[in-house]
């Protein structure tokens, strides 16, 4: 193919680039659109943090941002595809140590969690600092978050190890969200629309509850028997997928790269 033509495609939004199946490349384009949005939200820590999602059809392959981009140069092509092992197998760049030891780690042990979002948000980061820190059911979004959190009372550093790996996969159990004390959260999902709504609707929940603890005055919480004790698709009760669709639709307006 010559050069002319590369860029010319490039320069396509949305248009697969050969070689690429149809719903790979879809799913590439919704993670480059959390990327981006994410970073619009100030979710990114500088160029860390990391997201990977398996490639549709496989039970062994994973796409996630490389080392060194920062959130608002993701674009669909600039994802890496890596097995479990964490050998990269398409793409240019390299896989981050800590992203290898959680991200394989939770693909291994938790099948059902196809996407995998791990990042440093302003309020969750917050509540996973405070002494005990955890969801009180003070707001209607607790209600349905209550149950599906899971806590990490035991920070051991950096996670550059896959027994410390293993151990967050354990602690998560059915779970679709970590907080990870004195670190961020970890959100999963089957799909990137399912774990970004999660994630967004904890970040804002968290948001709601730390801005009413920071009054000095006490919280006021509701009956328990409001708890909606669902495990489900996070989707089945929120509009994830019109979330995400509307977000692409902006992304498409004001970043189209994204899908390049």
């Amino acid at each position: 193919m010559l050069t002319s033509d590369l860029e010319n495609q490039a320069a396509a939004p949305g248009a697969p680039p050969a070689g690429i199946a149809p719903a790979e490349w879809q799913a590439r384009c919704d993670m480059a659109a959390l990327f981006r949005w994410m970073n619009r939200l100030d979710m990114n820590e500088q160029i860390a943090n990391h997201c990977s999602l398996m490639l549709p059809g496989s039970d062994d392959l994973f796409i996630i941002n490389p080392r060194g981009l920062h959130y608002r140069e993701i674009t669909a092509s600039k994802f890496i595809v890596c097995d479990l092992d964490g050998k990269v197998l398409r793409g240019d760049g390299e896989l981050r140590k800590v992203a290898f030891y959680i991200h394989t780690r939770i693909h291994l042990r938790h099948p059902q969690a196809r996407c995998i979002l791990h990042v440093h948000p302003r309020y969750l980061t917050a509540l996973s600092m405070v002494q005990g820190g955890r969801f009180e059911l003070v707001h209607q979004n607790s209600a349905m978050l209550y149950d599906r959190v899971a806590y990490d009372e035991e920070h051991n550093g950096v996670v550059l190890w896959t027994e410390e790996g293993d151990r967050m996969a354990d602690i998560m159990a059915d779970k679709t969200i970590l907080l990870s004390k004195n670190h961020g959260v970890t959100v999963v999902g089957p799909s990137p629309a399912d774990a970004f709504d999660e994630l967004y609707m904890a970040e804002r929940t968290a948001m709601y509850q730390i801005t009413a603890m920071g009054t000095g005055m006490p919280l006021a919480p509701f009956a328990d028997n409001l708890r909606e004790r669902f495990n489900g698709r996070w989707g089945d009760k929120f509009d994830a997928d019109l979330h995400l669709a509307a977000i692409r639709r902006m992304l498409d307006v004001e970043e189209p790269d994204y899908a390049t």
